[in-house]
Formats: structure tokens, sequence, C-alpha cells
């Protein structure tokens, strides 16, 4: 006797008893606390035929309950996402004949990379997992693996075979997450001071995600501003993230969306709980902010970082809840700043250090002091803001030793990595640059391009249309006392 998973055997005892009995794979062996029911992969079934996604045998039934197949799948996936004739090289199959209904969908899907067919080997006929799945529609859909798996964590079940009707429930849920340049907002909420929950009938496309493009469309009254592009949720369909300006508590802004009215919100006046301040070179500190007190900087909650950040990343639902917490959200730092006061002295205005917001797993954005300040060991600082009030605002600040340059290397006439003594084990070089001086004199120079630390190692990049020349040895020197006086020598190949 064939032998079949929990999982088909729940599919057939639910098709036998009707679409009234059990809640549909009901018997699953994976964790689910709301198992779709049959009333569910009936209407996605019938709504995908009616697209012509879906089609059925000759015995007019859907099979819903059946094993798809790998040629199926490539079908369903081609006709979902309307992907017709994208592959601009489809590939050549050898067991799938070309006069075959599968060929088609078959190449045009391992033509643009969704599926796989080693040597050429499709393998039509083979069942998909539940893991492969995920991968497939998040590469058709140009969507983070997270979200795609939590849409399907109602059936998910690792290495057992994906069955039609869950196919069907995966793709109808996918294909109101396909951008529109047409998208409206349709709910708007305040969360905090600095942040927007924006809920759009679709996702944006990348375009109008652009932060020039969205702060042009993102118009409020009352001196409010977009700070930084909208970050769409992970695991959402299409709801944002949206930095602004800090909001007047009370206020009653309004919002446009590319000229048409978008709704209306009350200023908030929640300012998000951080922990601590803390010094961290002799111009720069940080604020630290901690998970456990139910705070998570929105790198680790948006779609686009999701594949990044490891372990750290994880889906907050509608109301920003996992697991039974419910998150506050520290939306981007982009234009953020914070006063220092010096016990005695004067207060200074200390701007955010762009990408260091949320690194190695750890949520303290940096702020620095205008250039050519720096901290006074011995003297007490205490930092406010008005967008975060810090349980422990203040600190001593110390003589802390500079960073030290011990080589640097050519990687391109337009870029360089420097190597530091020790790993900083954070984005320490944000912001920083270097002085490149020629055997006759000549100058260069090299900013650090954010975000391309690999442990000691930073990458800057030339500025002003300069080049290293050919042959010609450098000495390489901060600019600035972010390192000393520690310098490398460098030869362009």
């Amino acid at each position: 006797m064939k032998k079949i998973s929990n999982k088909v055997a729940a599919m057939v005892l639910t098709a036998a008893l009707g679409t009234a009995s059990l809640p549909f794979a009901a018997l699953t062996t994976h964790a689910a606390t709301s198992p779709l029911t049959a009333q569910e992969i009936t209407e996605a079934v019938n709504q995908l035929a009616r697209q012509g996604v879906m089609q059925g045998y000759s015995d007019r039934s859907m099979g819903a309950h059946n094993q798809i197949n790998r040629a199926e799948l490539a079908k369903m996936v081609v006709k979902a996402f309307k992907l017709e004739g994208k592959a601009k090289n489809p590939a050549q199959l050898t067991d799938v004949q070309p006069k075959s209904w599968a060929y088609k969908y078959a190449s045009e899907l391992v033509g643009l990379g969704i599926m796989q067919a080693e040597d050429g080997q499709f393998n039509p006929t083979g069942t998909v997992t539940d893991a492969e799945l995920v991968q497939i529609v998040s590469k058709a859909l140009g969507r983070d693996v997270k979200s795609v798996n939590y849409w399907m964590e109602r059936f998910y079940s690792g290495n057992q075979a994906a069955s039609r009707g869950e196919v069907a429930y995966l793709l109808k849920t996918a294909q109101k997450a396909i951008p529109s340049d047409k998208a409206k907002i349709t709910s708007v909420q305040s969360l905090n001071a600095i942040t927007l929950i924006v809920t759009f009938d679709a996702p944006l496309t990348a375009e109008d995600e652009v932060f020039a493009k969205a702060k042009a469309d993102f118009v409020f009254n009352d001196g409010l501003t977009l700070t930084n592009m909208p970050r769409l949720k992970t695991g959402s369909i299409s709801t944002y993230i949206v930095p602004t300006s800090v909001q007047k508590a009370g206020t009653t802004y309004s919002l446009t969306y590319k000229g048409n009215k978008a709704g209306t919100f009350t200023g908030n006046a929640t300012l998000l709980p951080m922990n601590e301040s803390r010094q961290v070179t002799n111009d720069t500190f940080e604020v630290e902010a901690l998970k456990s007190d139910n705070v998570t900087d929105y790198g680790y909650v948006i779609s686009a970082y999701s594949a990044g950040r490891g372990d750290n990343a994880f889906v907050l639902d509608q109301n920003n809840r996992a697991n039974g917490t419910t998150y506050q959200i520290i939306s981007s730092m982009q234009a953020r700043q914070v006063t220092i006061t010096p016990e005695g002295g004067q207060p200074i205005v200390a701007k955010y250090v762009p990408f260091t917001q949320s690194t190695d797993g750890v949520q303290e954005p940096k702020f620095r002091l205008p250039e050519g300040q720096v901290l006074t060991p011995g003297v007490k600082y205490t930092v406010t803001s008005d967008w975060a009030t810090i349980k422990n605002p203040s600190f001593v600040a110390e003589e802390i030793d500079p960073l030290e340059i011990t080589e640097a290397e050519a990687l391109s006439e337009t870029s360089i990595a420097v190597t530091l003594a020790d790993d900083p084990r954070d984005e320490l070089f944000s912001g920083r640059s270097v002085e490149l001086t020629a055997e006759n004199g000549e100058k260069l120079l090299a900013t650090y391009k954010y975000s391309s630390r690999k442990g000691a190692v930073g990458i800057f990049d030339i500025q002003q249309n300069g080049k290293l020349s050919a042959g010609t040895t450098y000495t390489v020197t901060p600019v600035g006392d972010w390192a000393g006086d520690s310098q490398a020598e460098l030869t362009m190949e």
C-alpha cells in the first residue's frame, strides 16, 4: 500500500467529508493555531480558476487535496504573476517535450531563476515541498522569504509536499502583494512622535518608495515632513513604517498622497523609551534601546532588511505584536538629532551618524558632535531629545584611544580598503574620511562607504571624480582625529 503523509491524509479526509466538516489540514503534524478551512481553500481555487491561473482535471475536479507537481506549479506561478515573456533567455529543457503544455511555463521560470533545472532536467512530475514553495513564490513576487513564510504559517510543514489547494491559497494572498503605481492609502495611524503606520490597498513600486519621490508624494500640514523612505513591514501585504519629523502632540494633521486626500491623524505625544546614553569615541556617543523593554528598531521588522538581519528579524502583526508582546518601533533615524549638555555648560546639538542605529544585533543609534568638537574627559554630559525619553541619560566623558589605521589597499582606481588594528565591532567608520597623499604631493579625499565594514576593514571611495594613478604610492592618513596620527601606505598597481 502506498503511504501518504499526515498532511495529505488530512486533505483527503476533508474532501471526503465535504466543506462543512473538519478544518482543512487539521490533522497535520506542524504547529498551526488556525489551520486553513476547506471553505478558504475552495474560495482560493475558485478565484484562481476564474483568472485562468488554475485548471481542473478531465473529471472536472480541481484536485485541491492533491500534491502539486512542478509542472503544475510552474504554470500557476507564471500566470498568477503575469510572467509570460519576462525571461530574456528561456531555458532549454531535456525532460519536457517542447510541444507539452508545461514546456513554456517551466522554461520561463527556469530562465528567470525562479525554479531550477540542473543540466536541463526540470523533473516536471516531481512534488514541491512547502520549503521549496516559499523560495519559488518569494523569487517570483520579489518579496522577502520571511513574509512568504508568514503567509504560509497556517499550513507550512517544511519538507512535506504542498497541495494544489494550499498553493492556490498562497497565490491568492501573494497576488495582493503585487506592487502598483496606483496604490492608495486606506489607513494612517500615528504610532509615536516620529512614526506613522500607513496601509495602502497595494504595495508601492520601487520607484514610489525612493525617498525623493516619497517626500514629494507624502504632503502634511503644519510643517510636518517625511524624513526617510517608507518601509514595508515584514509579513504585511502593504503596510508601511513611515518616519516623520517630530509631531506636535494633539495637532490634527492631514495627509495628502500624490495630490489626493488620504486621511487625518492626531500628533502623538508618545516618546520612544530609550535605555541609556554612553560615550563611544571622543566625539561620538550612542543612545541605547532594549528589545527587552519591548522596543524594536524598524530594521528588524521591515521586508527590505529581513534577509540580512538573520535571527534578529521577526514579524509584527497588524497590532505590532509578536509572541504575545506589543512593540514600540524606532523608525529611521535619518536627519534626527539630540541635545547633549555638559554640566555647567551650554547645550550642543549632535546629529545622527548614518547607518548606526541597529548594527551587530544591537539598537544603539550614534550621534556626533559638530566638526572639531570633542567630549571633555571628566565632565558629566546629559542627553535629551524631543522624540525620546532616556532612562539613564547621563555619562562622564573619558579619554578614549582613537582607532588605529594599520593597512590600506587599492581595490580599484576609485576605491580603497582601510584596515584597523582591531575590529571596532560597530560602524565607527561611519561619516569618516581619509586623505591620500601621493609622492608628488597630489592629494585625494576618500570617504567611507556606508555599511561596507567587514570586521576591521572598511571601504572608502575616492571623492570629486578623483582616481588613483597606476604605479603611484600613497600615504593614507585620517581626516580629523578619529584615527589619531596613524597612517598606512598603498601602491596602485
